[in-house]
Order: structure tokens, then C-alpha cells, then sequence
């Protein structure tokens, strides 16, 4: 019985995705321009182009598995990267306000700096290839990292703090036992808002310079004027990047399990 209420509550929400699809096919029909293929013929390019591969491999072509798992490799090796460093730093500005004054200029000027703009910096730096791209993806979404992890830290309750310091914690286990899990909430925010951006920054880097991954693919689709290919990419995209949301929010549901259940005591 749970089971079917949880399918009907799914069900609710997702009524308005077909009646958008039906639309769309509707209209694109209507209309017939070549840039605007129908839903039906984007969904048959894309399984041409990457689900019609042999059962061994999970009905994945070789274009599929050339392309996708290395953007998603791209992506979280520069998330992984960027939370840790944002983290670190972010830590530090929030626990001491002269090293937070003395550093704000230049993260004020660095965050105002677009990422698409140092794509020839990291070109000349790099060359071509997996670190120019992760470069690319960590100076982009390392700021929503680093500034709600900072806001975090700085705003551990003092009595946590003075409690700490009652029982003759050390500055390690302070940091540990009370300033990381007090401000593990506002960098989780920070580190769900750089995942979508992540996925963003991989696209335009491979547009760039690449030879293979999701955003080299749509760029060789155009270039190919194959227009459902280039639909095909821009939907896989999104399907991507729901799904990594989806499984951000889960984990967290779970990690920050008990930062919930505190609060309902509180």
C-alpha cells in the first residue's frame, strides 16, 4: 500500500512532463523547421547515437561510452576538488575575520571574473585537454563552495564553542566535533548549487577545447547540422543533470539525517 502511494504521489508531480511532451511534438510538427525537430525524433536520434549498443554493454554504443562517463569523470573530479579546497578555505575565513579581510578583495575579484573568459588562459596553461577543462570547473564553482562554508563556520553557536572549550577540547577536535558539523548545512547548499554549475562549466570547456565528451559531441552535431543530434545532446544534458541533483538531495537527506532530527528536539 506504500508502495502504490508513493508511485501515485510521483505520478502527481510529473503529470505536466508528458503534457509538454505532446506539445512540443505537436507544435514542432506544425511548424516543420529543421531546428526544431519533434520530441519522437530526437528520442530516435538519441538511441541511435547511444542506447543501441549490444546487451553486454548495457545497450551503450561506443559513442556513449566514449563520451559520457568522461564528462561525468571531468565534472566530479573538478566538484570533488573545488569542495574540498572551497571547504578548507572557507573554514578558515569563517573562523578568522583577519585573514577573512585581508583575502575578501581578491575573492570579491576573482568570483566577478566570468569562467568562460580565462577559457584562453587555461588553454595557454594547459593545453588542450582533461586538466584545462577541470580548471576551468573548479575556478567556476569554487565560490558558492567557499563563501557558505565560510558563512557557516562563522556562525557556530558560541555556546557549542564554549561548551567545547569547557571539556578541554583541542583546536582539531573543535573543528571536527562542533565547527564542521554546525556548518555542514551551509556547505551542502554551497556544494549542490556548484554541482549544477559544474555541469555548465564541463559543456562550454569541451566546447572549447576537446575531442571527446557530451559538449564535443553537440559541437560536432552542429557542426554536422545533425538538429536532433544537437536536441539529443541538450537532453541528455538535462536528464544528466536532474539526475545528479536528484542523487545530491538523497545523500543528503541522509547524511544531514540527524541535523534534522536536532532541530525537531530543539
Amino acid at each position: 500500500m506504500g508502495a502504490v502511494m508513493r508511485f501515485l504521489r510521483a505520478a502527481g508531480r510529473l503529470w505536466l512532463v508528458p503534457v509538454v511532451l505532446v506539445a512540443w511534438e505537436v507544435a514542432t510538427r506544425m511548424a516543420e523547421d529543421i531546428f526544431f525537430p519533434p520530441p519522437t525524433t530526437i528520442a530516435a536520434r538519441m538511441h541511435e547515437l547511444w542506447f543501441s549498443g549490444p546487451a553486454q554493454q548495457l545497450w551503450l554504443t561506443e559513442g556513449a561510452l566514449d563520451n559520457i562517463p568522461t564528462s561525468l569523470g571531468r565534472i566530479f573530479a573538478g566538484w570533488l576538488l573545488a569542495g574540498v579546497i572551497g571547504t578548507a578555505l572557507g573554514i578558515m575565513l569563517g573562523r578568522s575575520e583577519r585573514f577573512s579581510q585581508f583575502v575578501d578583495p581578491l575573492i570579491q575579484f576573482g568570483r566577478a571574473i566570468p569562467p568562460p573568459a580565462l577559457l584562453p588562459f587555461f588553454l595557454a596553461l594547459f593545453a588542450v585537454g582533461a586538466q584545462m577543462q577541470i580548471a576551468t570547473i573548479v575556478f567556476g564553482i569554487i565560490w558558492p563552495i567557499l563563501l557558505n562554508a565560510g558563512d557557516g563556520a562563522r556562525h557556530v553557536d558560541r555556546l557549542h564553542l564554549e561548551t567545547a572549550a569547557a571539556f578541554g577540547l583541542s583546536r582539531g577536535q573543535r573543528l571536527t566535533r562542533v565547527i564542521l558539523p554546525s556548518a555542514m548545512p551551509k556547505i551542502f547548499a554551497g556544494l549542490r548549487l556548484s554541482l549544477s554549475l559544474a555541469l555548465i562549466l564541463m559543456v562550454i570547456s569541451e566546447l572549447v577545447g576537446s575531442t571527446n565528451g557530451i559538449g564535443f559531441q553537440l559541437l560536432d552535431a552542429q557542426r554536422s547540422y545533425d538538429y536532433p543530434g544537437v536536441w539529443g545532446s541538450i537532453v541528455l544534458l538535462g536528464v544528466l543533470g536532474y539526475l545528479l541533483n536528484a542523487a545530491f538531495l538523497a545523500a543528503e537527506r541522509r547524511i544531514l539525517s540527524w541535523h534534522r532530527t536536532a532541530n525537531q528536539t530543539t
